[in-house]
């Protein structure tokens, strides 16, 4: 197992000297978008890649959607809920240009391996490929749904058809719905209805991962009717597409990604299950290689950068600092027990707490 020192995390999340009882989350959703990198979310599209013609198509058409004349510019316009309401509100970590990093625990830079370390708070070694390996370990929705007050809250959707594996479904009891999976159950609203009706006649691109409308969509309808208090969504698009050296359809599908997390949002505070009781925390499970385009379509140990991810929250524990230009590193071993924390619970694992906030909660 890898173990990180870690640096106090200025205001992150909570307040000094709060009790468990005081946090006003109720609900999580915690959200990935599959290999997106950092430069991307706080500088926007890459000029250089927007003129390519070799992975861009029509470079006017993709210029007049996404470029501006300087990099806040440019965000906004990539990733307009982010920079005007997380920007706002919440907090978002991980903007190098300030020496403020987010990275990954694992030394293997890709999906499997940063699902896992998410989902569980640390790293194991054994988790080293992407193949259909049921998770030896415990993540932390397992670790909910085992509680009684969450038993049956807790819920998954994602666009990868190894989700089911990385959740370890058959053994956590835990509904995931991924890859090409259709909702299930008697009381499917009209839409789940339609959903289903729709997904089997719109080819995929890949083999293994379905477009993110189906997944948002089906996430949305299940949590209308279901109200699960800690969901987790895996859009998985942005991977896919750079993996295909289509730098357009990367551009669109996380600015497409950001309306429905905006969508998310939305919904939450408007239902009064939800409303001022709901977190988003927000990530991704790896990096990529810089700019240009032969390094940018892959990631891993052989492309530099890949360990470099991002971070943002907002809810209503978490104090609204925006973008965090103070130097400093970060983990996402940390992500899980954070879930946990602003919940209310120590989640009782090998991850470190985030900036001393269990300490506070649970060491009175």
């Amino acid at each position: 197992m890898i173990t990180r020192s870690l640096l106090f995390i200025p205001c992150l999340f909570l307040i000094n000297c709060l009790n468990a009882q005081d946090l006003q989350t109720e609900n999580v959703f915690l959200i990935t978008l599959d290999g997106l990198r950092w430069e991307e979310v706080f500088q926007g599209a890459v000029d250089s890649m927007m003129t390519d013609r070799e992975f861009v198509g029509d470079p006017t058409a993709i210029q007049q959607l996404f470029d501006a004349p300087t990099p806040e510019e440019r965000r906004t316009k990539l990733m307009p809920w982010f920079w005007s309401t997380i920007a706002t509100s919440g907090q978002l970590y991980g903007n190098r240009k300030y020496d403020n990093k987010v990275n990954c625990s694992n030394p293997y830079w890709f999906s499997y391996p940063g699902y896992s370390e998410i989902l569980c708070g640390f790293v194991d070694p054994s988790i080293n490929s992407n193949d259909k390996v049921w998770n030896p370990n415990k993540t932390v929705l397992e670790w909910f749904n085992d509680q009684p007050a969450y038993n049956g809250r807790v819920a998954a959707f994602g666009s990868w058809d190894v989700f089911p594996y990385i959740i370890n479904e058959k053994r956590s009891g835990i509904p995931v719905n991924a890859g090409f999976r259709v909702a299930e159950g008697s009381e499917l609203s009209e839409k789940e209805l339609f959903l289903n009706e729709l997904q089997p006649s719109v080819p995929s691109p890949w083999s293994t991962v379905r477009l993110d409308a189906f997944t948002h969509h089906y996430c949305l309808e299940y949590v209308k009717r279901k109200h699960p208090k800690l969901v987790y969504i895996a859009y998985g698009e942005t991977d896919d597409f750079a993996h295909d050296g289509a730098y357009d359809h990367y551009l669109k599908s996380a600015h497409q990604t950001d309306q429905w997390i905006k969508e998310l949002w939305d919904y939450a505070q408007s239902d009064p299950v939800y409303a001022g009781k709901t977190t988003f925390i927000i990530t991704t499970d790896h990096g990529r290689g810089h700019s240009p385009k032969n390094r940018w379509e892959g990631h891993g140990q052989g492309w530099e950068g890949s360990d470099a991810i991002w971070m943002a929250i907002i809810g209503p524990d978490t104090p609204a600092l925006g973008e965090v230009k103070t130097a400093g590193e970060w983990w996402q071993n940390q992500i899980a027990k954070t879930a946990a924390a602003l919940l209310g619970m120590n989640y009782e694992n090998d991850a470190k707490p985030v900036g001393g906030i269990i300490d506070k909660v649970f060491n009175k």
